[in-house]
């Protein structure tokens, strides 16, 4: 038993430093759209992949859990920050973090794990939504909303490709697990 809970922590702690260092790098990317808070979300990969590893169909004896995932999105964010000294980013960060991993656990009822690009899309457009409330709260300035149908509209794109690219990788380990 303990084994298999070294084994799984290991296992969680790779994920969360996966999930860091793509969060770091993604950091250095400029993007050619000059809306504040639009970015890929890449480091989102390791999350839905965690979150979708706690149904798949490896026999592996380790098994990861929601709760294990959100604790990998939480580190991530946490850490995030601090390698970034971003604070207002880590408040934001939480609200869309959360808000985008609700829905993505009430969605992985409705979808298999071939469709885990809706549950990245889905969880984008929600993330947005939640960094926009808080951005609002944050500075009291309810103008910001009008960011949301453009955030949207990005989150969509980058939610997709980061839910196919979560299955492309659980489909991968499952083949070769």
């Amino acid at each position: 038993m303990k084994r298999t809970n070294t084994k799984k922590l290991t296992i969680m702690a790779a994920l969360t430093a996966a999930a860091l260092v793509i969060f770091i790098i993604e950091a250095q990317i400029p993007l050619p759209i000059p809306i504040p808070g639009a970015k890929l979300g890449l480091a989102n990969v390791i999350t839905l992949f965690a979150l979708f590893y706690s149904r798949s169909e490896t026999q592996s004896k380790v098994t990861i859990k929601k709760t294990d995932a959100f604790a990998i999105l939480v580190c991530r964010i946490l850490l995030g920050a601090l390698v970034t000294s971003r604070i207002i980013a880590l408040l934001l960060s939480f609200a869309g973090g959360i808000l985008g991993f609700a829905a993505q656990v009430l969605l992985m009822r409705f979808v298999t794990n071939k469709q885990i690009w809706v549950c990245g899309a889905i969880g984008a457009i929600f993330h947005n939504l939640g960094q926009i409330i808080a951005a609002i709260i944050v500075t009291g300035a309810p103008e910001i909303i009008f960011y949301l149908p453009v955030l949207t509209i990005i989150g969509i794109i980058t939610g997709t490709t980061t839910g196919l690219i979560a299955q492309i990788v659980l489909t991968r380990i499952n083949r070769h697990v």
